[in-house]
């Protein structure tokens, strides 16, 4: 009986704060602030209560805004894939979009998994007292001001005008990712955006918050920022190849991602600048049959790893993926010791 009587109270408390009515509104906030003694008041009567209630019709109708907004990105979404109409995709694209689906299917039951299985390496750690490293939010108290590893890295961002606008997504999604690594490192290294405005500025907005990212953001050019002598820019066209880090050096990585359209344009701006340039030397380990032109991120992520004590070589095979055709130098040890 005295089990039934409270789960008929708690039915009714729950009624009261489904209710959006003036009075529902009034009782909830009783009820929050423990003032039942004026539960059964009108709350026109109580000046001090009204304001809140207009506020929270406000709160509501905002909800309810962003609601029909959802609603009709998502009848947009299915519409439309990469800005272009389902029905007007090209072959090519259509298998793209087809693949997007299956993925969305898949995705929540993979992601799952995931999570199982990661809680499941930290029980079995736990239980054999395994070091599993740092956890992620112990990395993410680690800014680069308190960073031993002074290394700069410099995303140059003054390329926005070559690239359309999926490009220019491409981009910013290369540099979210260069962030994350960073913000994992357990010596990160000292970031920096220039040229951070523009199309740049305007697709990375859709981010919300990244105002607080550890990043230091420049609208500035580079040569503005740092002293020249210290600015090296990493271009495959170069003759110099990087065989080490310097702490004293800030190392800039062209923000740009073209489809090979613009072949040589960062080594042209290093020449013309009059600033250091080189290439990594993955031709010291590695024959490839294309270019050796990589994405932000992996480049990026070869220095975070060269400055973690890796080799290039082994930073080399950790970062770039077996998609791509790399097979192992010719070169001998004592010819790669000359070079370098």
């Amino acid at each position: 009986m005295k089990e039934a009587m409270e789960s008929q109270a708690d039915n009714h408390l729950k009624r009261q704060l489904n209710d959006t009515s003036d009075k529902g509104i009034f009782k909830k906030i009783c009820i929050n602030t423990n003032n039942e003694s004026e539960l059964n008041c009108d709350p026109c009567t109580i000046p001090t209560y009204s304001d809140s209630i207009k506020k929270y019709h406000q709160i509501l109708r905002t909800e309810q805004n962003q609601s029909e907004y959802q609603i009709e990105m998502n009848k947009t979404e299915e519409t439309l894939f990469n800005g272009v109409e389902i029905s007007n995709l090209t072959k090519r694209q259509h298998k793209k979009y087809l693949k997007m689906l299956k993925w969305q299917e898949v995705k929540k039951e993979k992601r799952a998994k995931e999570r199982l299985k990661t809680k499941e390496k930290r029980l079995h750690a736990k239980a054999n007292n395994i070091n599993l490293g740092p956890s992620r939010k112990e990395l993410k108290r680690m800014k680069m001001i308190d960073s031993p590893c002074k290394i700069g890295i410099c995303i140059d961002l003054s390329f926005d005008e070559l690239m359309i606008d999926k490009d220019m997504a491409k981009t910013i999604k290369q540099i979210l990712r260069v962030y994350t690594e960073n913000r994992r490192a357990t010596a990160p290294l000292q970031l920096y955006l220039t040229n951070f405005n523009g199309r740049s500025k305007s697709e990375m907005c859709k981010h919300h918050g990244y105002e607080n990212w550890d990043i230091n953001f420049h609208c500035e050019d580079y040569m503005k920022i740092f002293p020249k002598e210290k600015l090296v820019y990493l271009t495959s066209e170069s003759d110099n190849v990087i065989n080490d880090l310097n702490a004293d050096k800030i190392y800039i990585i062209g923000g740009l991602v073209d489809h090979n359209f613009h072949k040589g344009l960062c080594y042209k701006k290093a020449v013309e600048q009059g600033i250091s340039h080189g290439q990594l030397p993955i031709g010291q380990y590695f024959t490839m049959k294309h270019r050796k032109v990589f994405t932000i991120n992996q480049v990026f992520e070869i220095l975070l790893r060269v400055s973690e004590g890796k080799s290039f070589k082994e930073a080399f095979e950790m970062t770039l993926p077996k998609r791509i055709n790399m097979e192992p130098s010719s070169k001998t040890d004592s010819q790669k010791e000359v070079g370098e």
